[in-house]
């Protein structure tokens, strides 16, 4: 008995000794390793890296930028069985251990020192959370002592909800998806309240290693790692044995689904991308969840996609049919897995699907494409019956009779599938623009820089400058008015010939007619678009005395020519300047700054910044505004008034005359409309390599372009109303589709008076021909013609 008390005492001392030697090792160890350690308090103000998101003014996203793809959830929005499943898969015993389970840390020893190998048991939720905050990878003693000890203290810092919470936001999920909201995303595009219990099973198994048990990778061994993550949930009874069996049969359904853009406007999305860029350098703006609420709106940049590119194919169809865009061997064995590899480098351009001509049947007038990610078609020729062939920009070749006469085996082509009947297409060689916004405060509402993005991302709403041709006369025209011209002021439209003695030639300007039309009212001259007329006006207003005035409406005159090519739209400018001009007409003169953040706000939802645009506002002064406003807003001022730069009565009498292009002048097609609210002009460069239309309501303003890259001339009879005109009519037919008629209002200062349309002098009623004009009160004609080159009702002194 004495023996064996003698024995326990000595098995107490060893013990007690061992332990206290583990005691010393590990306060040795912690002060090592401690100093070296990171602060877990960081983890309470930790910022997970979440991407950029651009969305519409509705709340539609637009694109998504950074590396990492998470979509954080909070605690509370974290399904039960979601967590059950991470707990069964990673750490059954996480609240019931301080951060390390040292059950798990004994056998992952016991293993060791069994087999000499690491093996699996030691690793908790906690101490994941540890590594992939704050340490490395690497598998070594060092790396694993200390993430206990940080485990240790991140179970003191923190409770066992946040540091779920912040553990399944945080681990990588295969695929670039760093979180479960973001993986349920990615394999399942759904919410995570949204998955069923194969797919929740499926995410849980991914942290231990997502590239290997990826579904998409390797969709088999993700259906083991599945099934055992469904027989760890039911062996610690989170589950039924109906539910295991019904979620282990259940078939694989993941696939990567991309963040779900739901309006495209990628060269909006990349204006945002470069703002935010400079604004909070490129780390941060990728991964600080800034979202970026645009002016944007989805319906109107959805219309302005489709018309731009409608009009742009139009325009090629026109011109005649440019050929395939490659041509391969083929030898008759290929499979449809070798024809997808020839199409692999066509992508789809502007809703253009790449095809592989695989058969060619003159007899059934038919032929067998291969269209990429769709499959086997057939295109009649009735698909293809619009493909003369392009010869030159002057001519096309004759109508195809069969459809050997446009295709043959082997052409990489492309096809329409968006039609009612599948149609032979091509990626126009022709390229546009199409920008509308507010005229009230200068909101972008659609823009689209071109064809496609992916194809050019050259942005020619914004970088490309052209020469507006006519379209740029109604701002000479405005200048007349400032000087005191009128509607009816008579211009000369007679030939001019310019010598230029030190380039030893002559500028002979002429009509678009050729034919030249003599004494003209100011108001006839802008609705045809007279060269010669507004060449003369031009030359009669001054030339530096019109660049002061466009200057203060707002243009860069440092970048107009000082010559009386002016008065033909020679000066260089990009489609979203000439737009925010013409916004002057439609507000009533003032000067309002394109933009298209309406704000910016945190990953918390914090706004960070609210776009405060000036407004135009004819009827009130800025005191007034202000004053109602703060009434309305608690005394902050949110709406400042634009500067007024163009008089009311003279923006009014501009869109007057503007409205009758689109009545009876070179605008005429756009009155398919039917409305009797919408003004604009046409402009076609004298060398025809540019056309343009501008036109507005009160609620609307844009402008479209159509051009060669390269500068290259359109060809004949491709001006401003056949080429760029369409294009806007389809767009603002979309754009206004149910919004109801919004005349501008007459200001003040305004008055019909009855003409002679002949010399615009003010007649009786009865007396011979009359018309009604529009005047200001202060600038009413002559009862008879007078002198003098600037009165109403004048005509002009010939000054060439």
């Amino acid at each position: 008995m004495r023996l064996f008390s003698r024995l326990l005492l000595w098995l107490f001392a060893s013990l007690l000794s061992l332990g206290l030697v583990g005691l010393i090792a590990a306060a040795v160890a912690f002060a090592i390793l401690s100093p070296g350690l990171p602060s877990v308090d960081t983890l309470r103000d930790v910022r997970l890296q979440v991407p950029l998101r651009v969305v519409t003014r509705e709340g539609a996203l637009i694109a998504e930028y950074g590396e990492q793809r998470r979509i954080p959830l909070e605690a509370d929005a974290l399904p039960p069985q979601l967590v059950q499943a991470f707990l069964a898969a990673e750490d059954d015993r996480f609240f019931d251990h301080p951060g390390v389970d040292y059950q798990g840390i004994a056998r992952a020893v016991r293993h060791l020192l069994l087999t000499g190998e690491k093996g699996p048991g030691g690793s908790t939720i906690t101490m994941q959370l540890a590594r992939n905050f704050f340490l490395t990878r690497d598998q070594t003693f060092h790396r694993k002592a200390q993430e206990i000890l940080l485990a240790l203290q991140i179970e003191r810092a923190l409770s066992k909800q946040e540091i779920l919470e912040l553990y399944l936001n945080k681990i990588y999920l295969g695929q670039r998806a760093y979180g479960v909201g973001a993986a349920a995303q990615i394999y399942y595009g759904k919410g995570v309240d949204d998955l069923d219990l194969a797919q929740i099973a499926m995410i849980a198994g991914l942290p231990k290693a997502p590239s290997a048990y990826n579904p998409i990778a390797n969709p088999r061994r993700a259906e083991i790692r599945r099934a055992y993550v469904l027989g760890r949930m039911l062996a610690e009874g989170y589950i039924t044995a109906e539910q295991h069996a019904e979620a282990v049969d259940a078939p694989l359904t993941a696939q990567v689904h991309a963040s779900s853009v739901e309006v495209s406007a990628p060269y909006v999305a990349e204006m945002v991308r470069q703002t935010m860029v400079a604004q909070y350098g490129e780390d941060e703006a990728y991964s600080g969840g800034y979202v970026v609420r645009t002016t944007i709106d989805g319906r109107m940049q959805r219309a302005a996609d489709q018309a731009l590119r409608d009009g742009l194919r139009a325009y090629d169809h026109r011109r005649g049919y440019r050929g395939p865009e490659a041509q391969v061997a083929l030898t008759g064995d290929e499979a449809s897995e070798d024809w997808e590899a020839l199409l692999a480098d066509y992508p789809r351009f502007g809703g253009l699907e790449a095809a592989l001509v695989l058969a060619v049947d003159d007899d059934a007038q038919r032929a067998r494409v291969w269209v990429r990610r769709h499959g086997e078609m057939e295109l009649p020729f009735e698909a293809m019956a619009w493909a003369r062939p392009y010869l030159r920009r002057t001519a096309r070749g004759p109508a195809p009779e069969k459809v050997s006469d446009v295709l043959s085996v082997g052409d990489i082509i492309r096809v329409d599938r968006a039609a009612e009947v599948p149609q032979l297409a091509a990626v126009p060689a022709v390229e546009g623009a199409l920008v509308a916004m507010d005229p009230e405060n200068g909101a972008l509402l659609a823009l689209s820089g071109g064809f496609d993005y992916f194809r050019s991302s050259f942005n020619r709403a914004v970088q490309s400058r052209r020469q507006p041709g006519s379209a740029f006369k109604p701002f000479i025209y405005s200048a007349a008015l400032a000087k005191g011209y009128s509607p009816a002021s008579m211009l000369s439209d007679t030939p001019i010939v310019m010598h230029d003695e030190s380039l030893e030639t002559s500028w002979r300007p002429s009509n678009y007619s050729g034919r030249v039309y003599g004494p003209t009212r100011l108001r006839e001259a802008l609705v045809h678009s007279r060269n010669l007329a507004s060449i003369r006006l031009l030359r009669n207003l001054g030339i530096e005395d019109t660049l002061g005035y466009l200057d203060a409406l707002g243009f860069d005159t440092r970048r107009m020519p000082s010559g009386l090519s002016l008065a033909l739209g020679s000066a260089e400018m990009t489609p979203l300047d000439l737009t925010a001009g013409y916004a002057l007409f439609a507000n009533g003169g003032f000067r309002v700054m394109p933009h298209f953040i309406d704000r910016v706000e945190s990953a918390e939802g914090e706004v960070l910044f609210q776009a405060r645009p000036p407004v135009a506002c004819v009827e009130c002064s800025q005191l007034q505004v202000q004053t109602d406003l703060q009434e309305e807003t608690g005394g902050v001022n949110l709406r400042p008034v634009a500067e007024s730069v163009m008089p009311a009565t003279d923006a009014f009498l501009m869109t007057n005359i503007m409205q009758d292009v689109i009545q009876r002048g070179t605008g005429r097609a756009a009155a398919r409309l039917g409305r009797s609210d919408l003004a604009g002009k046409t402009g076609t460069t004298n060398d025809g390599r540019d056309a343009w239309f501008v036109g507005y309501n009160s609620r609307i303003v844009a402008g479209a372009w159509v051009g060669f890259d390269n500068n290259d001339q359109l060809g004949p009879r491709e001006t401003g109303g056949s080429t760029a005109l369409p294009i806007w009519t389809d767009f603002m037919e979309q754009a206004l589709n149910g919004v109801p008629e919004a005349p501008p209002r007459q200001p003040e200062g305004l008055v019909t008076v009855r003409i002679d349309p002949e010399d615009g002098r003010r007649v009786r009623a009865g007396e011979g021909r009359s018309m009604f004009e529009l005047f200001r009160e202060d600038n009413l004609p002559d009862v008879t013609p007078r002198g003098g080159g600037s009165g109403a009702g004048s005509r002009e002194q010939d000054i060439f």
